[in-house]
């Protein structure tokens, strides 16, 4: 709808889906006009893995991404996500393990290592190509840097680079504009961008991206009507998944990127980050609409 060439799901935890958690099948669930897609799980059981890896192939996805990049504490203190980076033998049975168990083409998402002193994507990315990962997608940080400070994408380019990798590589960190994604794209050379947390509140953003990579053009950003008419739709779609007390819950971190760059939009998103219902927010953004609307012609 946006623009976006290829689509991953939110993580799955390998427990969740092999004990049949409805969260976790839920996340599964996608429409045909969302291909290509692919789902990603992560864990830290490798027979959980590969059991999990079976269910997600049956819900006919276009691929398997495996998560070794998540830097949240309770994620890796079970030791999933990123606390692979500290045991790279782990992370290659781990991930052979799952390409074994499916037919589909197998991809990885991770990071530039640990911590400072074990930057070892380089050769991680080496080791995940020869025993068949399809293609990897790399943060330009350390698990210790959460997100914090800047993306470094000089290993990115290593990796990308390197004579002997043969799998597209995709760059991942501070991917923020248009302008900024045609930049790293032409000074590291990657085979694709990944865009995750500058997409909330922001689904334009692909095809800003795709337009002025292809055309040179920088589109305008969304009007307020626009940005609304997406909210709408966006709540819409989250209560037929997920029912209506989660969605508006849910939706509260997205009202920055929704009205980011509007005038004075700041007190209403202070009002809808404390609405109860889908009525409430309706309300509010039916305010909003008439504060900006133009004055009516007068008669004289």
């Amino acid at each position: 709808m946006h623009g976006a060439d290829l689509l991953i799901t939110e993580f799955i935890s390998s427990e969740g889906l092999i004990r049949d958690a409805s969260k976790s099948i839920q996340k599964m669930t996608f429409e045909e006009s969302e291909h290509p897609l692919g789902i990603q799980i992560f864990g830290h059981d490798e027979e959980s893995l590969r059991k999990a890896t079976e269910i997600a192939a049956s819900r006919n996805p276009d691929f398997i991404d495996l998560n070794y990049g998540c830097p949240v504490r309770k994620v890796v203190s079970k030791g999933g996500g990123a606390a692979m980076l500290k045991d790279i033998p782990k992370m290659i049975r781990f991930t052979t393990a799952v390409i074994k168990a499916t037919a589909l083409p197998v991809t990885v998402k991770t990071r530039l290592g640990w911590d400072d002193q074990s930057k070892n994507i380089v050769e991680v990315a080496e080791r995940l190509q020869d025993i068949g990962v399809s293609a990897i997608s790399i943060h330009g940080r350390t698990r210790a840097q959460l997100y914090g400070g800047n993306a470094d994408w000089s290993l990115i380019y290593e990796v990308k680079n390197n004579t002997r990798m043969h799998i597209p590589v995709f760059g991942n960190g501070d991917i923020s504009s248009a302008v900024i994604a045609r930049e790293m794209k032409e000074r590291y050379g990657v085979d694709g961008l990944m865009i995750g947390r500058a997409a909330v509140g922001n689904p334009w953003i692909f095809m800003e991206i795709k337009t002025y990579l292809n055309d040179g053009i920088l589109i305008p950003p969304p009007t307020l009507a626009e940005r609304i008419d997406m909210l709408r739709l966006h709540l819409k779609k989250s209560i037929a998944y997920k029912g209506e007390r989660c969605s508006v819950l849910e939706l509260r971190k997205f009202y920055s990127g929704y009205f980011r760059g509007i005038p004075d939009s700041k007190k209403f998103r202070t009002i809808l980050i404390t609405t109860e219902s889908a009525e409430e927010i309706e309300n509010v953004l039916q305010e909003i609409i008439q504060t900006d609307a133009p004055p009516a012609p007068s008669a004289f």
